[in-house]
């Protein structure tokens, strides 16, 4: 069977159903499916990070990261107070332990008077007014740092969306992409989880939310979020086990799927249907939209484009403190960032639900959804361990990159580097917790990508990098995206539509 579309996303983690939610707000009546191969949403990323509302300081000005964390640390709060989505903003200390730090928080300061963002010195009688716990020569109190749970906000989009006229078909992962002029289609197989929204067409379809979305709605913004288009360089390199879609797969995604009439699929697309998406169903869109995160790369080549980049996973690992020793820590704490070194650093989280958590660690994960040691698949570490910029990376961190699979592997080595923060802490007060994996692009040449990467071919828009703060900034992020997406359907309208089959 074949469904038709306006827009169609690859993904339905927090940026795929912010896109889908802007859409539906920018343009109501555009027709819009959201395809996850997961049985719900935000089960990778989006569900697994600290839940720390970033407030923009670490990003440099003219960044995407900058202007889209600052933007959206305060519409995260606004849209959590608006659907009763449990948050606080409590703000953070970021902790010099050490003189060669000092330099580097004082810049920090800088940045963040630049960005407009309340920020306090402390010194060490300071630190201890916030966490008397806490060692340190002197920190900064960034105020507008808050906390909360991604995955509810993911979950409220959805139901947003899809009560806006979206539709979510979870279950399905994609197989096939083929592409004529202003036409793509994508072929899907079933994963098991059926229509997690409960329909492919029409109706109201809910997707649970734990707490809130309530009846406030925030107000209608339909403007367009300025940026550049950024076009990936070639990238022609072939990795085993991630050959591209050849020719007659992507021609099958068109010839092989029933032809039904444009007006015969409007209607279908308008009519109650609870049938899953089975395997071998074809979505043909005008425009489709990239968000497939840990998979991204791969949509891009499926699709025939050459991203330019490759994600090369990266497992975060955390810890939680005991509840009994939960009291050594009351809010945010972090270290002061080295730019020498691609990953933040260990830094202590008191979350949404009053847990501590301390992480993350940052290891190689074996497979791009490894989230331990013993999950290993072939196919993903071939890919990772062929691609010239994994070796690029390995020769210029290895001595960083040593030391946290020794912390990794020691959980005496990971309570040392937390006691740099927390002198307190004892290998007994620490408790494993679910990891992490981050989907971190990563140049031929080795270079992580720093900033967010969203770029475009004919009918699609791939969004290539997004950790980090992703989820903070999720909601001007949609809005980018679907502006894009939605340029590229207008010019599709404009030149006289493009005919169904």
């Amino acid at each position: 069977m074949a469904y038709d579309c306006d827009v169609l996303v690859i993904g339905a983690g927090i940026v795929g159903l912010s896109t889908a939610y802007a859409i539906t707000r920018a343009a109501p009546g555009t027709r819009v499916v959201v395809l996850e191969k997961e049985p719900g949403p935000a089960r990778h990323q989006t569900g697994r990070n600290s839940g720390v509302i970033h407030s923009g300081i670490y990003y440099p000005p003219g960044s995407l990261k900058a202007r889209f964390a600052l933007q959206g640390s305060a519409e995260m709060v606004k849209f959590c107070l608006d659907h009763a989505i449990p948050h606080e903003v409590t703000g953070k200390l970021i902790v010099a332990t050490a003189r060669a730090e000092l330099p580097r928080l004082h810049s920090l300061i800088q940045r963040g008077r630049e960005h407009g963002i309340p920020v306090r010195e402390l010194g060490p009688a300071q630190i201890a007014q916030y966490e008397p716990e806490v060692s340190g020569l002197a920190a900064i109190h960034v105020g507008t740092t808050g906390i909360t749970d991604f995955g509810a906000v993911a979950r409220c989009l959805a139901t947003l969306a899809t009560e806006a006229g979206a539709h979510i078909v979870y279950g399905s992962e994609v197989t096939a992409i083929g592409r004529r002029a202003g036409r793509v289609a994508v072929r899907v197989s079933s994963s098991g989880g059926g229509m997690g929204a409960g329909r492919i067409a029409g109706g109201v379809a809910r997707t649970p939310v734990d707490t809130g979305c309530e009846a406030g709605r925030a107000s209608a913004d339909t403007g367009r979020v300025a940026g550049e288009v950024s076009r990936a360089p070639a990238d022609t390199e072939r990795v085993p086990g991630e050959a591209g879609c050849a020719p007659t797969d992507a021609e099958r995604a068109f010839g092989d799927a029933p032809h039904t009439p444009a007006d015969a699929l409007r209607a279908s697309f308008d009519r109650p249907s609870s049938a899953p998406a089975s395997s071998g169903t074809v979505f043909r869109a005008r425009v489709l939209i990239n968000c497939a995160g840990l998979h991204c790369d791969r949509i891009a080549r499926l699709a025939g484009d050459a991203p330019g980049m490759r994600i090369v996973p990266f497992r975060g690992e955390y810890h939680t403190l005991a509840p009994a020793r939960a009291s050594l820590v009351r809010g945010l704490v972090y270290p002061v960032p080295d730019p020498a070194f691609p990953f933040l650093g260990v830094h202590l989280t008191r979350g949404i639900d009053g847990s501590v958590h301390i992480g993350p660690n940052a290891v190689p994960a074996l497979a791009r959804e490894g989230y331990d040691w013993r999950t290993v698949r072939p196919a993903d570490l071939a890919g990772t361990l062929a691609y010239p910029g994994s070796w690029h990376i390995a020769r210029r961190h290895w001595r960083y990159g040593a030391g946290e699979l020794h912390r990794s592997l020691s959980r005496r080595a990971f309570t040392e580097a937390v006691r740099r923060l927390l002198p307190a802490v004892r290998e007994e007060d620490i408790r494993p917790s679910p990891a992490g994996v981050r989907a971190q692009a990563v140049l031929p040449d080795g270079t992580l990508a720093d900033d967010f990467l969203i770029t475009e071919t004919p009918s699609i828009v791939h969004v290539l990098n997004a950790p980090s703060p992703a989820a903070t900034a999720s909601l001007p992020i949609g809005r980018e995206i679907a502006g894009r997406a939605l340029g590229m359907l207008e010019g599709r309208l404009a030149e006289g539509g493009v005919a169904s089959g």
